[in-house]
């Protein structure tokens, strides 16, 4: 054969032997060939060999694990494309802001599928962790990943926040000065108890986030440091232990009875098989045994390439479609450039920090301090106080699970109801007792009520069912309702001085 011809030849084969170059391997025919691949594979390896049919559900974990990673994705690769052309200084970041919004070529598209995906991203994460606990997916040996995941629900907030000031517009700056002094939450307490002149946290913290007296360059400096290096590096970390902790905990939850021996059976027209052991299969996991491990390994399984591949595709593909629908017909707001002399009113925190803004108006220190920790641990300890023996992967599992929770829908409703209708037709403590101390009105306000209530609901349901389980369906379904009405109420009826509307059309023009 000519060298001519030789070359020809290898330039026709060039595609199959750059593929087989990549896959290491020939193409794969069979399971073990699939499973070979994904475990040779630098991408893949972070996969079983195998996945659960049970786990291929969509109506079970909803993908919404999955869409927080893309989306988070979707976020890094748009905002390395936007730090291209963003200025973070104060007399140049709007302008630049301005520029990539009507100048720059797709710049408005990349902005637009940046901010939506971050809001996206705050309704996954939040929808992924209540997706674990009503199913009960934050049952051991899965607990530490539970808190892994706490954390990446408080650094998804907190990358949403810091970004919010970067466009240096009206609208962040007042929001980013309704957030920076709820790091000042605890001088209601210091003033109260006559401490601050000695000891002053809030004043200490907030100084470390804004770097002065007031917003300006070392603020929006630290901002675009925490938004762009710390907390994306961070959230990849955690990331990569939490994808560790799924795998080195036997894979992804699924619908599993809680003790192990029993035949297979039906759950909702499911198969409820009986719980493996917990354990990551390998390529030995393939070849079907005689230990006493038979019929609780492989034999319920498909080979993740492609069934578990397509199903990551498929997720992937509606969060894209999702964000490039938004990003074409919805634009990202930009008001008028930052201007400390002119304040917004209503100044209004981000959406997510909307209820928040809520409980601060009757308490700094409760609503921007208290509450907000007793939450943070308490979601924190879930899987360490609830340690009853409940199967795992059956939404709203529990005793009477689906009554206690929508019992406590109603509940939650009705108390929150019945507190903002008081506050708003009679006010509170300080309007009906003008010189009572502060201290009084940091303690009994109707955040610190809420708490206290849906506590005492809780307790009373465990009471009820005798099972630490149907007290915590209680609890969280508790905070979850109240966390989205107080986000609903703080963002169509609270208007300029934050009065109450009934709706924002009602709200004064001048």
């Amino acid at each position: 054969m000519s060298a001519v011809k030789e070359i020809w030849c290898n330039l026709r084969d060039l595609p199959d032997n750059v593929l087989a170059s990549v896959r290491r391997r020939g193409k794969a025919t069979s399971d073990r060939a699939r499973s070979q691949a994904i475990f040779a594979n630098l991408f893949l390896h972070i996969h079983p060999t195998r996945t659960h049919l049970n786990t291929l559900r969509p109506s079970y974990t909803l993908g919404l694990g999955l869409a927080s990673t893309f989306l988070f994705i979707i976020l890094a690769a748009t905002g390395i494309a936007l730090m291209v052309y963003y200025k973070p200084s104060v007399t140049e970041a709007y302008n630049s802001i301005k520029d990539i919004h009507y100048v720059v070529p797709s710049g408005r598209f990349v902005r637009n599928i940046h901010r939506w995906s971050a809001h996206l991203m705050v309704l996954t994460v939040i929808g992924h962790m209540a997706r674990v606990f009503y199913t009960s997916a934050y049952k051991k040996p899965r607990e530490w990943n539970w808190v892994v995941g706490i954390g990446l629900l408080f650094c998804t907030f907190a990358l949403s926040f810091t970004g919010y000031l970067l466009p240096w517009d009206q609208l962040a700056y007042w929001a980013m000065t309704i957030g920076a002094n709820l790091t000042m939450a605890s001088r209601e307490l210091t003033d109260a108890l006559g401490i601050t002149s000695v000891f002053d946290p809030g004043g200490f913290f907030r100084s470390i986030l804004i770097g002065s007296a007031t917003l300006g360059e070392d603020a929006l400096l630290r901002f675009y440091f925490l938004h762009c290096v710390l907390l994306p590096l961070l959230i990849t970390v955690l990331i990569a232990v939490h994808f560790w902790r799924i795998r080195k905990d036997g894979g992804l939850s699924r619908l599993e009875e809680p003790e192990a021996g029993s035949p297979p059976s039906m759950h909702r027209g499911q198969p409820v098989f009986p719980r493996d052991p917990h354990k990551t299969y390998g390529l030995m996991a393939l070849v079907r045994g005689t230990s006493p491990n038979v019929n609780r390994g492989p034999e319920h399984t498909v080979s993740s390439w492609p069934h578990l591949l397509y199903a990551e595709l498929a997720v992937c593909a509606v969060c894209m479609l999702i964000v490039v629908a938004l990003g074409i017909w919805v634009d990202a707001p930009l008001k008028e450039i930052a201007n400390p002399a002119i304040p917004e009113n209503p100044a209004k925190a981000p959406w997510y920090f909307l209820g928040l803004q809520e409980l601060v108006s009757y308490s700094a220190f409760a609503g921007g301090m208290m509450i907000p920790a007793i939450v943070l641990l308490g979601l924190a300890l879930i899987p360490y106080l609830d340690r009853e023996n409940t199967s795992v992967g059956i939404w709203f599992d529990g005793p009477k699970g689906r009554s206690v929770v929508l019992a406590s829908v109603v509940f939650s409703v009705c108390s929150i109801a019945v507190v903002l209708g008081c506050t708003v037709r009679f006010g509170w403590l300080r309007a009906w007792f003008p010189s009572i101390p502060q201290l009084v009105v940091t303690v009994v306000n109707p955040g610190t009520l809420y708490v206290v209530m849906f506590a005492l609901w809780s307790l009373w349901t465990v009471k009820r069912y005798n099972s630490t389980r149907a007290g915590a369906l209680a609890l969280f379904t508790c905070f979850l309702v109240g966390f989205a009405l107080l986000t609903y109420f703080a963002t169509y009826h609270r208007g300029p001085n934050w009065n109450f509307y009934w709706w924002p059309s009602m709200w004064p023009t001048h």
